[in-house]
């Protein structure tokens, strides 16, 4: 799958207010100058926690991880999306807002000079 910023900016229409940025040869989406999810080229993967992570792991769907410099890997807390989600709009829209509350948690934990 390779990124059509015009087709990843309408699924997340719904959203609201959602910007896509060009990183680490993917893509960020973020909402509210937060991070909520990721694109790269095997998927969409959306920001989860403790609270949101068992809905992505009923689904089968697992961590985005990547090799890092020394061999291993490293695993974030994103989730790839069910690919069903990207069939339904109104769903998907409620994952991607349930990932920005995820975001938003996170943000609150930081030290107050961190914080977005």
């Amino acid at each position: 799958m390779t990124a059509d910023l015009e087709y990843l900016a309408e699924l997340f229409e719904p959203v609201g207010g959602v910007r896509i940025r060009r990183m680490f040869g993917g893509l960020g989406f973020f909402r509210d100058g937060l991070m909520f999810g990721i694109w790269q080229s095997d998927g969409i993967f959306l920001k989860a926690d403790d609270e949101t992570r068992p809905g992505f792991e009923a689904e089968g769907c697992g961590p985005f991880v990547y090799g890092s410099k020394n061999g291993g890997k490293t695993s974030l807390n994103y989730y790839r999306i069910p690919e069903r989600l990207l069939d339904d709009t109104d769903e998907l829209r409620d994952w991607a807002l349930a990932a920005i509350d995820v975001a938003i948690r996170a943000n609150a934990k930081k030290p107050v000079k961190q914080r977005k």
